[in-house]
Formats: C-alpha cells, structure tokens, sequence
C-alpha cells in the first residue's frame, strides 16, 4: 500500500513563498508551450488573429535578431525579490573560487544539465544568488535553445533575464568584441542528451564530442571557466531508462527529432511530496572554476580543439574532485565522461 505524504498545514510563510517561487521557475517552461498554443489557436481559429499576426511582424522585422545578439537583459527583472526565493527553495549556493577580470570575455561551461538546471536559472538567469556582487563587472547570458525562444510572450520574458540562443553567432557577437568586454556565456555543455542520465547520484557528463564551444573560445579569445553544480541530478528522480532500452531508443529518438529529450521523471507536488513537477528541496553548490586562457586563433585546426578540449576536461575533473566532499552527498562518487 502507498502511503501519501502531505505536507503539514503549519508551514513557515518563507516556506511557502519559496515554494511558489520555484513553481513559477519550472512553470516558465511549461508555459513556453502553453503560450505557443494559445498562440497557434488565435492564429488559425480565432477572430483575434490580426493581433497574433502584428506580434509576429513587429518580431520578424524588428526583433528577430535579438536572440543572437545579446539578449535584451532587464536588470529590475534580474534583480526581482522572488528569485531569491527561487535561490533559497532547495537551497542554491554558488561558490567563487577564482577572480574573473572585467577586461576578459569568458565562456562558462557548465555541468551537470539535471532535469531543469535550476543552478544554471538561480546563478546566471536571475541575481538571486548575487552574481553582480560575487564577480562585479560581469554580464552573463545563460544561452539555451532557439526553440525556447520561440515562443511567443514567453520569449520576452526570457529575454528579460538575459538568455540568447546557444548559437555560433550568439556566441560570437557576445564574446567576439562586438560588446566589448566583460561578458560572460552560460553554455550548458551536455544539452538534452545528458538530461537522460540526470538521476540521484549521477555524475555522468555528455562531454566527449562537445566541443563547438571549445571551438568558439578559439575563435573568440574567450577565456573557457569549468563550472559543476553538486546536487543538480538530484532535484527529481527519473524513470529507468538505461542504454539500449527500449525507453532510451525512444528517447534518443524523440530528442533528434524535437531537439530536447522526453525525460520521464517526477518529484514532488505541492501539498504532497510523493509525486508531481516539483523538484525535491535538495541543496545545490555551484562552484565556478578558475578560468583557462585562450588564446584568439581565427583559423583553428582540429588538433588546437582536441588540445584544449582535453585541457578543459582535465581541469573540470580537477575542480569535481577538489570539492565533491565538501559539497556533494555522494563523496566517493566518480565523475564519468561519455
């Protein structure tokens, strides 16, 4: 018999507000969808359509390029009270291990992708974390997919917190000169295909063939910052789906097809902790590694990637081992790179 666990009716108000903080966290991608319905619906069925159509226009001819160049930050929306909520919910720490120069531009890999990225939203998509104060004169951009940028109402929201498409040109423009110095990427490195593997304990990286970036830092002088969040895959737990599954097959299949992966997971809800969108409060520590210096080579040859992809990895290895038994639950854990 399964017993339901609800959540008692004496909670703490903090509590509470920290839990309506990060339901509107993960409600943000659910209502990308949602909107891009809606959206499609007043097009093609509704007598509202000439406003959809107006939206579209004035996105198309004046707007387009804004995923890709920069981003249209709002620092009220960076900056708003909730997020700290947002930060305190699980809790989320970030830890500054090394000085960042304003002089430099940087592109920050980060690791492990989990369910949602909640570190990477909580760091680097909001200020709820003081990133501002913790690195003073650096403007990130937490880059994600074109296609969460799409979607229409939703996008400008995104927009406001600073994401840009995780582009060639989005990374070019932002770390290339174009905006001066000082501006730091978020690239989650491991994508949708590591979200497969984003269960409790693991500590399983999408790294070896992911090097676009490492090319991009090249190509840009960008100085590359190993970054790995502790506690990220432990947020939900995920349905079995080991390789060579049929739900793996399926899985890659859809995520070829669609660009993100269908993770079958779940965590807790509400008023109950057995099941539902929310993630588990599990503390996350985001640790920000040292920067590597890179050197601007416009015409980089295979071998020059291979060589710093590997340096990259040596030293993100570095920076797990250092610190996974002060800040991860799972100290004797071994980092794998697939």
């Amino acid at each position: 018999m399964v017993f339901i666990q609800f959540a008692p009716l004496c909670i703490p108000f903090r509590r509470r507000v920290e839990t309506f903080a990060v339901l509107l966290g993960v409600f943000l991608a659910f209502l990308a969808h949602t909107f891009g319905i809606i959206f499609w619906f007043i097009l093609f069925f509704s007598r509202w359509w000439v406003f959809a159509v107006l939206y579209v226009s004035v996105v198309v001819v004046f707007d387009r390029k804004c995923t890709y160049q920069g981003g249209r930050p709002i620092w009220w929306l960076r900056n708003l009270f909730i997020w700290k909520y947002f930060c305190s919910y699980f809790p989320i720490k970030l830890v500054k291990t090394s000085y960042l120069s304003p002089s430099h531009n940087y592109i920050l890999g980060y690791h492990p992708h989990g369910i949602i990225t909640a570190g990477a939203f909580g760091n680097f998509a909001t200020n709820g974390n003081n990133f501002s104060e913790l690195y003073p004169g650096i403007k990130p951009r937490l880059l994600t997919l074109k296609l969460m940028l799409q979607f229409p109402f939703v996008r400008e929201i995104y927009l406001g917190l600073g994401l840009c498409d995780v582009s060639k040109e989005s990374i070019d423009y932002i770390c290339g000169g174009s905006m001066g110095s000082g501006n730091a990427v978020v690239v989650i490195v491991g994508g949708a295909a590591e979200s497969l593997d984003a269960r409790p304990g693991s500590c399983t990286l999408t790294l070896k063939s992911r090097k676009g970036f490492i090319r991009m830092a090249l190509l840009t002088g960008a100085q590359l910052v190993p970054v790995y969040s502790f506690g990220e895959n432990d947020l939900y737990k995920q349905v079995s789906n080991s390789h060579g599954s049929i739900l793996r097959k399926i899985q890659e299949r859809f995520r070829r097809w669609i660009t993100f992966a269908p993770v079958v997971f779940y965590g807790r809800g509400i008023f109950q902790y057995n099941f539902g969108i929310l993630p588990f409060r599990r503390k996350i520590t985001t640790v920000v590694g040292a920067p590597i210096r890179v050197f601007k080579n416009v015409n980089p040859q295979q071998a020059d990637v291979d060589a710093l992809h590997a340096l990259y990895v040596e030293r993100l290895k570095e920076l797990f081992e250092r610190y996974k038994k002060m800040y991860s639950d799972y100290p004797d854990a071994t980092l794998e790179i697939v």
